[in-house]
């Protein structure tokens, strides 16, 4: 049976070129990148030339700037956790800092944030409108003195949103200019902190961390055709505001050695970080040909499902507001678990939501803060593109969904 994978937005294919670029670190440059022999500087020597061209990728000013850890998910834990505890140690007047994010973030940020609150940090939610845009008049609102981070995903990993985020780091610091509170910078003040997660679009967007204006900015490998288990946090440096943490605006959330400049002890995975950084390589060169690619190849999918079942309706954008590699389809009156089940048994795997919930049969809350129903959630799902698609598959793809929807 012919499989067809539309599930890239959970994971993609490692690319042949980014395991021939590992392979040397499992088998002959396999030394622990702290030890001092000549097996461990040639370790360290690759760590540190993937975070250089990684950094050279996002425009990092630093190689310093890019700090690799276990996932995604950890990134983002040392993104929130870390920016609120060194807040709490800088301004130990504030009883309750606050941390704002959006409500469609991913599982990493959402459930940080609730661990969060048990501390007594304030976790405000902004809402989103039909499309999933992020409320920016409820940002301004939620602003205040207390405010250590904002945390606002780049691409929404269920519906594909691309959120303004030039717009609300204008905002942000439009706030910093009124802020009575320096935050110990001789420029203006330090918080709150913008960090983002392009997780989703770095294989499809422009991810300049200068162009977007962000303090941090998480990255994932197998996201992008590299391998799992590593990820990567972008943290802008500042030595003369953040001199107590060597530079970083983070408290370290991993007790060790004291590895990744003191944010992230654990020895090294060298051969991730340097599939990581050839994935990326391999992504920026050709994203904007790849981009358009799998739009129209998205765009004839929903072409081909809507002409199957005129009752279908796409949840979230369309155009220019829109991921290219995402479509998330409402099917009236058809159980979303239900139709996963036929498609697989077809052929066709695609998803109900985030793959790191899936598994839990809930209805998903990306759709629901949407503002649609909880039986449109359920009855929705998530079908993603990438660069090992071809049109062929799109077609099959249509008649698999067609055939189980008769």
């Amino acid at each position: 049976m012919r499989r067809i994978y539309l599930d890239h937005a959970a994971s993609t294919p490692t690319d042949p070129r980014v395991l021939r670029a590992m392979k040397l670190y499992f088998l002959r440059t396999f030394g622990n990148p702290g030890s001092l022999h000549s097996f461990g500087q040639e370790a360290i020597a690759a760590v540190d030339a993937a975070r250089e061209a990684l950094g050279v990728l996002i425009g990092a000013k630093h190689f310093r700037e890019i700090i690799f850890a276990g996932s995604a998910t950890e990134a983002n834990n040392l993104a929130l956790r870390g920016a609120v505890e060194l807040y709490k140690m800088r301004h130990p007047d504030i009883a309750h800092p606050r941390v704002i994010i959006s409500s469609i973030e991913h599982e990493s940020v959402l459930e940080t944030g609730r661990s969060l609150e048990r501390y007594g940090v304030e976790v405000i939610k902004l809402p989103v409108n039909k499309e999933g845009v992020v409320d920016i008049v409820a940002l301004k609102d939620a602003l205040n003195e207390c405010t250590a981070i904002v945390s606002i995903m780049h691409v929404n990993n269920e519906v594909g949103t691309i959120q303004p985020l030039r717009e609300i780091k204008f905002m942000i610091d439009e706030f910093k200019k009124n802020s009575p509170r320096g935050g110990g910078a001789s420029d203006g003040p330090v918080y709150p902190l913008f960090h983002t997660d392009a997780a989703q679009s770095f294989p499809y967007l422009y991810c300049d961390v200068g162009m977007l204006g962000v303090d941090m900015m998480t990255l994932s490998a197998h996201k992008m055709n590299g391998p799992k288990g590593v990820g990567a946090l972008y943290v802008r440096r500042d030595e003369k505001a953040f001199s107590e943490s060597g530079g970083f605006p983070l408290a370290s959330q991993m007790s060790g050695g004291g590895q990744e400049f003191g944010l992230r002890s654990g020895t090294e995975n060298v051969p991730g970080i340097v599939g990581f950084a050839k994935a990326a390589q391999l992504a920026a060169a050709t994203r904007g040909a790849r981009s358009k690619r799998i739009a129209a190849l998205r765009d004839e999918l929903w072409k081909r499902i809507k002409a199957a079942v005129p009752a279908a309706e796409i949840n979230g954008p369309m155009g220019d507001a829109k991921a290219p590699h995402i479509l998330n389809v409402h099917f009236p009156g058809r159980a979303a678990q239900d139709l996963l089940t036929r498609f697989d048994r077809a052929g066709l795997a695609a998803s109900s939501g985030s793959a790191c919930r899936s598994r839990a049969v809930e209805s998903s809350y990306v759709i629901q803060a949407l503002g649609y129903s909880k039986e449109r959630a359920a009855a929705s799902i998530r079908f993603s593109l990438g660069k090992t698609v071809t049109g062929g598959e799109v077609a099959a793809a249509a008649k698999i969904i067609k055939r189980a929807l008769g």
